[in-house]
C-alpha cells in the first residue's frame, strides 16, 4: 500500500508541474511589427523566441532593413540546430506530458526552409554566393523526408539557386538545374543559367498556410488555405517585359508531406490518452464493485483490493488528464504563399523595374516600382527583393 501511495504522490506532482505556465509582462502593442516583435523576443516566453525572430526578420526584409533581418535570422538558425541537442528544453519534445505549444518552437519544415531561403538571399546580396548556396542546400535538408523519401527536397528554387550559385562560382550546376526542372509543377521550367545575369530579382506574393488542430484530441496538425488573388507577375524593365509564374507554393509544401514524424508522435499520445482513460474507467468500476458490502462478506479482504483498484483508477485518470496531445498551431504567420525569381542581364547605370502583381485573368491587382543602380566593373550581383507585402 505504501508503494501505491508513493506512486499517486509522484504522479500528482508531475501533473502539477505540467499545469504550471509562465506569464511574461510585455510592453503595450504599438502596431509596428518589428517593434512589437522585438518586444516579444525580449519579454515573451523563451519557447516562442524563434517564432518571433522569424516574423521580425521577414518584416524587416520587406522594409529594406536587411541588417535587422540578418540578425534575427542568424539567431533563429542557430536555435534550429540547437533544438536537436540533449538540453532540458530539447528533451521536452520526447515527453508525453508536455504540450506541443509549450515546447521550443522551430517550426514545420516549410518554415525552417524559409529561414534558410531568406538568409541565402541576404548572403548573395552581400556578395557571398558561396554562403548563399550553403543556405539553399541547408534549406533542402530541412525539407528532406529522410525516412520515406516521398517529398524529399522538392523545392524548385532551392535546387535552381544552388546550381546557379555553383555556375557563378565557375562550377557546373547541371544536376541541380535538372532537379529544379523535374520538380517544376504546373508552371514553366526555370530558365537556363546565364552566368552574365547581374541583377537577380526575388519576388514573393500571396499569404502562406494557416495552421489548425483536428482529431478527437486536437492531435492532428492541419492547414487551411487562403486563396491568393495574385497568381502571376509581369516585369517591366526598361523596354522589356517578362511574365513570371510562381516556382514554389508554400501551401503545397506544407500539405503534401507524408508521414510527418510529429503526426506520428501526437497520434501515439492520443492512443496513450485513450488507453489510460479506459483503464481509469475500468479500474474505477472494479473498485466500486469490490467495495460493495456483499463482496466484503463473500471474499477474504476485498476492501484492500478495492483500494488498490481505486488507486489504479486515480493514477490512470491523472495520466490521461496530463497527457498533452494538442498539435502545435503556432505559425510564422507573415510568410507568403508563392515564390518566383528572375535573373536579368542589364547594362551598368540606373534602372527602374515595375512589378505588376496579376490575378488569374491577367488583370493587375497592384504594382511595385523599384529604382536601382547597376555598378560598372563590379563582380558583385545586384540583388532585389520585392514582396507584394512590402511596407
Amino acid at each position: 500500500m505504501r508503494t501505491l501511495v508513493l506512486i499517486l504522490a509522484a504522479v500528482a506532482i508531475a501533473a502539477a508541474g505540467c499545469a504550471s505556465s509562465d506569464y511574461a509582462k510585455r510592453p503595450q502593442l504599438t502596431g509596428d511589427p518589428i517593434v512589437d516583435g522585438k518586444n516579444s523576443i525580449q519579454f515573451g516566453p523563451k519557447k516562442d523566441r524563434v517564432l518571433w525572430e522569424y516574423r521580425v526578420a521577414l518584416a524587416a526584409m520587406r522594409r529594406g532593413d536587411y541588417v535587422e533581418a540578418k540578425l534575427q535570422l542568424d539567431s533563429a538558425i542557430a536555435r534550429i540546430g540547437g533544438i536537436y541537442t540533449s538540453d532540458a528544453d530539447a528533451k521536452k519534445a520526447r515527453g508525453y506530458f508536455h504540450k506541443e505549444a509549450k515546447k521550443l518552437f522551430i517550426g514545420e519544415p516549410y518554415e525552417r526552409v524559409m529561414a534558410y531561403f531568406y538568409r541565402g538571399i541576404l548572403y548573395w546580396m552581400d556578395g557571398e554566393p558561396d554562403n548563399a548556396r550553403a543556405c539553399f542546400r541547408s534549406a533542402q535538408f530541412q525539407d528532406a523526408d529522410a525516412e520515406k523519401h516521398v517529398y524529399a527536397a522538392d523545392y524548385v528554387l532551392l535546387d535552381y539557386l544552388d546550381g546557379f550559385a555553383t555556375a557563378k562560382l565557375n562550377g557546373d550546376g547541371k544536376d541541380e538545374f535538372d532537379r529544379a526542372v523535374k520538380n517544376a509543377r504546373g508552371t514553366s521550367a526555370p530558365p537556363a543559367y546565364n552566368k552574365n545575369a547581374n541583377v537577380l530579382l526575388f519576388i514573393e506574393f500571396g499569404h502562406g498556410p494557416k495552421k489548425f488542430a483536428a482529431g478527437a484530441h486536437a492531435e492532428r496538425l492541419r492547414f487551411s488555405e487562403e486563396v491568393s488573388v495574385v497568381r502571376s507577375v509581369n516585369l517591366r524593365v526598361d523596354t522589356q517585359q517578362y511574365s513570371l509564374l510562381p516556382y514554389d507554393d508554400l501551401q503545397w509544401q506544407a500539405t503534401t508531406r507524408g508521414g510527418r514524424e510529429m503526426d506520428h508522435i501526437l497520434a501515439n499520445k492520443a492512443v496513450f490518452k485513450d488507453v489510460t482513460t479506459g483503464t481509469a474507467i475500468a479500474a474505477g468500476a472494479t473498485s466500486l464493485m469490490l467495495a460493495d458490502p456483499r463482496m466484503m462478506r463473500n471474499h477474504g479482504n476485498p476492501g484492500e483490493a478495492a483500494l488498490i483498484a481505486g488507486g489504479i483508477a486515480a493514477v490512470a485518470g491523472i495520466l490521461a488528464a496530463t497527457t498533452q496531445t494538442e498539435a502545435d498551431i503556432r505559425a510564422w504567420d507573415n510568410l507568403p504563399r508563392y515564390l518566383t525569381f528572375a535573373p536579368l542581364q542589364l547594362t551598368p547605370g540606373d534602372h527602374t523595374v515595375g512589378i505588376d502583381f496579376r490575378d488569374a485573368n491577367g488583370r493587375t491587382v497592384s504594382t511595385k516600382t523599384v529604382k536601382f543602380n547597376v555598378p560598372a566593373n563590379s563582380t558583385k550581383d545586384t540583388i532585389l527583393f520585392v514582396s507584394e507585402h512590402n511596407s
